[in-house]
């Protein structure tokens, strides 16, 4: 089995050897540019790990896993555009460098450009494959839209953010990883356990990321601290404070949420304050830890020798064990 480290490096050198036409340079250059921004290359690494774990021919995957890099940064082109973003990973954003109208149709281009990739697999499984790519495709869509609606909904209850952290984040892993397994050979059964060991992993990420962006060490954490705090981001944090707090608390979180100025440092405080007096990372913590449970729960029926189960296990508990 191949080291993650050495899939992820594949990806790279794979993702800088895609070769776009020059004209007109509008529409491709910036394919290009987000493109070679970097990021670990995790989903796509994942689509090979998947494919190799069954003794499936790694190379051959390489297209489609191409499929899903292109796919994911397309995503981000446009979610950069809907959230007004400046930077993406340090750098400029597509929409700030050139204009919307032309992140737009760049990551149009893009999303065709992944179908060729992933239409790159064995006829047998063609269908199959498209199949799983366009759930997952909408999945994304469906999550996004979700994330925007709760922006302005106060009533949000855990299996709705749940559910929308699902589609958003965790449906690229699980379908990575199902793509994968199919192109290695795999029974449908343990391509689709495969799967939701990968949307469970996905969730308890997404709930570890809500749970740092709070109590996280800044310098490890890689970004801002209190950022959701700030931006009243309806995180599990946040929706099951406003489910626990009581009384003046329950007042003070509102008046926090809604005061249109503020000091940054003052309210990720007070907010943070309000969260321990009803022990929201405890609750938090546990939640993450169920999804997870989910995640091994999902492993273990897959028919796979023990040593590649562990492989996954190792995977999963260095994707959850960031410090804080």
């Amino acid at each position: 089995m191949r080291k993650l480290e050495e899939l992820q490096s594949l990806i790279a050198s794979s993702v800088a050897e895609l070769k776009y036409p020059e004209y007109p340079a509008e529409l491709y250059e910036p394919i290009k540019y987000i493109l070679a921004l970097g990021g670990k290359r995790m989903r796509p690494a994942l689509l090979l790990m998947a494919c190799d774990l069954f003794g499936g021919d790694v190379e051959a995957a390489l297209p489609p896993a191409l499929a899903i890099e292109v796919f994911h940064n397309f995503t981000l082109m446009h979610d950069d555009i809907m959230d007004n973003a400046p930077k993406r990973r340090g750098k400029t954003t597509v929409h700030e460098k050139w204009n919307n109208n032309v992140a737009i149709l760049s990551g149009d281009v893009m999303l065709i450009e992944g179908y060729k990739l992933m239409m790159q697999v064995r006829d047998n499984i063609l269908r199959t494959v498209l199949d799983v790519f366009n759930d997952t495709a909408v999945g994304v869509c469906e999550g996004q839209q979700l994330d925007m609606n709760f922006e302005t909904i106060s009533n949000i209850t855990i299996p709705e953010y749940i559910n929308m952290i699902r589609l958003k984040t965790a449906v690229v892993l699980g379908g990575a990883l199902k793509i994968g397994a199919l192109i290695g050979e795999a029974e449908m059964k343990d391509a689709e356990l495969l799967c939701s060991f990968g949307e469970y992993l996905g969730i308890a990420f997404q709930l570890q990321d809500d749970i740092l962006d709070v109590y996280g060490n800044p310098e490890k954490f890689g970004k801002q601290v209190g950022g959701d705090i700030i931006s009243n981001k309806k995180t599990y944090l946040l929706i099951k404070a406003q489910e626990l707090v009581k009384g003046t608390d329950a007042e003070e979180l509102s008046r926090w949420i809604s005061l249109p100025a503020f000091d940054a440092a003052e309210k990720v405080a007070a907010v943070t304050q309000l969260y321990n007096s009803v022990n929201i990372r405890q609750y938090a913590e546990a939640e993450m830890q169920a999804y997870a449970e989910k995640a091994f729960e999902a492993l273990e029926q897959i028919n796979l020798p023990e040593e590649s189960k562990q492989y996954l296990r190792d995977f999963a508990d260095g994707l959850l064990v960031r410090e804080y």
